[in-house]
């Protein structure tokens, strides 16, 4: 069967969802996890706490030996690794974090007790034996689950994990991503243009919005039109990169060569354009388990593809979610699409209420900076109302 042509916006999905392989996994220092998902079930080698510990600056006694004064016998600080008997009718001071000595089983707080050199003197108060006493194991038992597999990997778990002297875990990785920009026309930000010139944006875009995706490895290739150029571009690109985002060169213009290049680097072409706007051409091919994205040109397409498609085939092969939020929305005021194509259209939800901004043209970016989502209009349906609910997928901010 050949590449499929013109397809609908869910097959294109489904295509897509099929052939996101999750990487295989790597073991990884907990410093380099954030974001990541993990692929093992994490057990507490130690209880936590370790010891019976003091929760507060104080002093350490013995309930039953309760008195108006009692003997001072030294201090214990947080650290310390000798174990200290603590003699009978005598207090021992102690600090936040400190071991319990033996023979002790409460803590009274230091703003509870009158202090001299040789001795204290406990205020009146109503004690009960453990006050202000972590006991070893309180928070998390020896051999317990702490977290299972498929945990991502936040900073408050990354700390988790430390706290109970796990150093490195088995996780998904984030993919090597390689992004070509296409086209003779392209100059960088900080240089002048030449007449016919235009800045690059695509790059710029892809390289932010994958960093906020959590890609760490990032490569950027520029290629002219020129179909040699663009094959060993792509060539390169594939020598060890788990997925590919090609942009401009996608549609079937006299200088548009993503589709020819990659079938000169074996690629299979999945599908080659999808009946959508903005991004009707859009190509997607696969290599063995590498994944290869033809974007369009236009950065409201690349944007809205990206969106749409790549960074949910991210999140397929870290194991994580790797999209936005999709939810539902009332329009604010009736649209008529075009018809026949799923239309993607920038717009700004504000307590359920969605409004669909103007200049939605797919070389247009400025309204970008006043959406905070993109709504979703059916292939089959033509005119929307006023009040109307439909699909939104919230954009990062």
């Amino acid at each position: 069967m050949g590449p499929k042509e013109f397809i609908p916006v869910a097959e294109a999905r489904s295509i897509i969802a099929g052939q996101a392989k999750t990487l295989p996994t790597v073991i990884l220092p907990i410093e380099k996890t954030l974001g990541l998902t993990l692929a093992q079930d994490i057990y507490s080698p130690l209880d936590i706490p370790a010891f019976d510990q003091s929760s507060v600056d104080g002093y350490a006694i013995s309930i039953g030996d309760i008195s108006g004064s009692l003997p001072l016998q030294g201090a214990v600080q947080a650290g310390s690794s000798q174990r200290v008997q603590l003699l009978k009718k005598h207090a021992m001071r102690i600090f936040t974090g400190a071991p319990l000595p033996l023979g002790a089983d409460t803590i009274v707080m230091q703003e509870k007790v009158s202090a001299g050199l040789t001795h204290i003197t406990i205020e009146n108060g109503q004690f009960e034996k453990g006050t202000f006493v972590r006991p070893s194991g309180s928070e998390i038992k020896k051999g317990e689950l702490v977290l299972q597999k498929g945990a991502c990997l936040s900073a408050t778990l990354i700390g988790l994990l430390a706290s109970i002297g796990i150093p490195r875990v088995s996780i998904y990785p984030s993919p090597v991503i390689t992004i070509i920009a296409t086209g003779k026309e392209l100059q960088n930000p900080g240089n002048a243009l030449d007449f016919g010139q235009v800045y690059e944006s695509n790059v710029y875009f892809l390289s932010a919005a994958l960093q906020q995706a959590l890609i760490s490895e990032i490569r950027v290739l520029y290629a002219e039109d020129e179909l040699t150029v663009v094959q060993q571009r792509l060539a390169l690109a594939m020598e060890n990169s788990d997925l590919v985002l090609l942009t401009g060169g996608v549609s079937v213009g006299d200088y548009d060569f993503v589709r020819k290049a990659a079938d000169i680097n074996g690629i299979e072409c999945q599908f080659h354009k999808v009946r959508q706007k903005p991004g009707k051409p859009f190509y997607f091919g696969t290599k063995g388990n590498q994944l290869i994205f033809g974007l369009p040109g236009n950065p409201a397409s690349v944007i809205t593809c990206f969106y749409e498609y790549v960074l949910p085939a991210i999140g397929l092969m870290m194991q994580g979610s790797g999209a936005t939020q999709i939810g539902v929305a009332v329009l604010k005021e009736g649209f008529r699409k075009v018809e026949g194509l799923t239309q993607f259209l920038k717009a700004r939800v504000e307590n359920g209420i969605v409004a669909i901004l103007a200049a939605q043209e797919s070389y247009r970016l400025r309204s970008f900076s006043q959406a905070n989502c993109l709504v979703c209009l059916d292939e089959e349906r033509l005119q929307y109302e006023k009040g109307e609910q439909v699909t939104i997928r919230r954009l990062p901010v």
